[in-house]
C-alpha cells in the first residue's frame, strides 16, 4: 500500500541537508560533478583538479593549448553551468 505523503529517500536526505545550512555545498558538488557532461569526455580527461569557491570554479588542466580555447568560451561555460545548477551559482571561471 502507498501513501500519498511518502517521498523518496533523496528529496528527505536534500531536505535534512537543507536545513543544517549544507545546501549551497551540495549544489556546489553537484555542479563539480556535472563537468563532465557539460564539457564532454575529452576535456574532462583534461582536467586535474575542478572545486568551487565564492561564486568561482577553478579548473586545472593539464594542456595549454585546452586552456587557451576554453577561455574563449567561459562566458558560454558560466551559461550553461548556471543552466545547469537552475539558479546562478557561477559567476566566473578560473582556469589553471
Amino acid at each position: 500500500m502507498s501513501n500519498d505523503s511518502e517521498k523518496p529517500l533523496k528529496q528527505l536526505v536534500d531536505k535534512m541537508l537543507r536545513s543544517y545550512g549544507l545546501g549551497d555545498r551540495l549544489d556546489e558538488m553537484s555542479l563539480v560533478k556535472s563537468w563532465e557532461e557539460l564539457v564532454g569526455k575529452m576535456i574532462a580527461r583534461h582536467t586535474d583538479e575542478i572545486y568551487f569557491n565564492k561564486g568561482t570554479l577553478y579548473v586545472k588542466l593539464d594542456s595549454s593549448t585546452l586552456r587557451q580555447e576554453l577561455s574563449y568560451v567561459k562566458s558560454d561555460l558560466v551559461q550553461r553551468l548556471n543552466e545547469k545548477a537552475g539558479k546562478i551559482m557561477v559567476k566566473n571561471i578560473h582556469l589553471k
